[in-house]
């Protein structure tokens, strides 16, 4: 295992400690089953899976955020606080190898989303100008909470809300899913015995002989989806081929995810899309612009911090803002982050506990040092 800290670690761990975020030491070893359930596909698939004596399914550490929630819940630590963080991560194939550091600060339990969302953009913000003295940052901002406000008050089935919304971060998935919503009479439909199964609506049906399949082709319901979730997408997929979308709505959806626009312009431009397309986003729009004006006011460039409607990140747990920062000139994002107010709940907390954070890619920040 790689052991050599970067050598800008301790302005990293100075910031922490002025933000009021202490680090926090969470175990490598890890309970598979929240990242599987609750992370993206393409985490998923770059998990390290193994067992434990007595079966259970583990995993090398893949990210921070669900360990740091987990530990919190079992702590029973009060609200609001925050937590930060500085170690390995593991993945399966990624680009200069599988262990790599990463950085951050989970804020838990901040009432303000505005400005919880703010401040958690403006840490990072400072980390990587403290990280990178010099190099031009390029912030990406967009929100799960307005997209998926998009798609109800377009009038989309909740089956599609659900798969666009899982699909929101991924352009590919998106795209396939936009152009299934467009020409549904183009999928096929599912292959015998499956089908009966899918037009009973059989859920536990299904998922019996998903499992089944899975055994005698010798696959771990660990290493991916359960027979289950396999079973309620392939139901779910076929009650969304009967779908059909009016012209004006399907162009709204598009029109909207081509909106680009400054920050500080964003939220007009939402709302002249909105009367446009005779919707309302409600009290989403009202959070946005407060988000806006609380990012404002902690003195970032506003010229380099664009909302993109179409912009997403590929976790499944975001609820709301979701962000990325890069060098201007850079191909790859050096801090990605988002808010996740249902996460914590799906993990096991009692009552209901907002969050919000970032990670930073510290091999990619060591890599732009070296070549400064």
């Amino acid at each position: 295992m790689t052991s050599r800290y970067p050598d800008f670690a301790p302005d990293i761990i100075a910031l922490f400690a002025e933000r009021g975020a202490p680090l926090t030491d969470v175990a490598i070893i890890q309970p598979a089953d929240p990242f599987l359930d609750m992370a993206g596909e393409d985490l998923r698939r770059r998990i390290f899976l193994t067992e434990s004596e007595t079966g259970e399914s583990l995993c090398l550490r893949p990210e921070f955020t669900i360990p740091v929630c987990l530990d919190h819940i079992r702590s029973r630590s009060g609200t609001p606080r925050r937590y930060s963080y500085l170690g390995e991560v593991f993945r399966q194939r990624r680009e200069g190898g599988s262990e790599f550091f990463q950085a951050g600060i989970e804020d838990l339990g901040g009432a303000d989303i505005a400005g919880t969302d703010a401040r958690s953009v403006a840490d990072a913000h400072e980390l990587l100008v403290r990280a990178l003295p010099g190099v031009e940052l390029a912030v990406t901002l967009g929100d799960q909470r307005i997209f998926e406000a998009v798609l109800a008050a377009l009038g989309l089935p909740r089956g599609w809300q659900k798969r666009l919304a899982r699909a929101f971060g991924s352009a590919e998935q998106l795209s396939a899913a936009l152009e299934d919503l467009a020409n549904p009479s183009q999928k096929a439909a599912p292959a015998e015995p499956v089908s009966s199964f899918v037009a009973d609506g059989d859920h536990a049906g299904l998922a019996g002989h998903v499992a089944g399949i899975m055994e005698a082709s010798g696959l771990s319901a660990s290493a991916g989806r359960a027979p289950e979730e396999i079973a309620r997408r392939l139901i779910e997929k076929a009650e969304l081929r009967s779908v059909r979308l009016s012209k004006d709505a399907f162009d709204a959806l598009k029109k909207f995810l081509a909106i680009r626009a400054p920050l500080e312009k964003a939220a007009d431009e939402l709302r002249g899309f909105a009367a446009g397309a005779g919707i309302s986003f409600g009290s989403s729009l009202d959070l946005f612009a407060a988000r806006a004006e609380a990012v404002a006011r902690h003195g970032l460039p506003m010229a380099k911090i664009a909302y993109d409607a179409g912009f997403g990140r590929p976790l499944d747990y975001y609820t709301g803002l979701v962000f990325e920062i890069s060098a201007e000139d850079g191909e790859r994002p050096l801090v990605g982050g988002g808010r996740y107010d249902r996460l914590l709940t799906l993990l096991g907390a009692k009552t209901s506990i907002p969050g919000v954070g970032f990670s930073v890619w510290l091999d990619r920040i060591e890599t732009l040092r070296g070549q400064a």
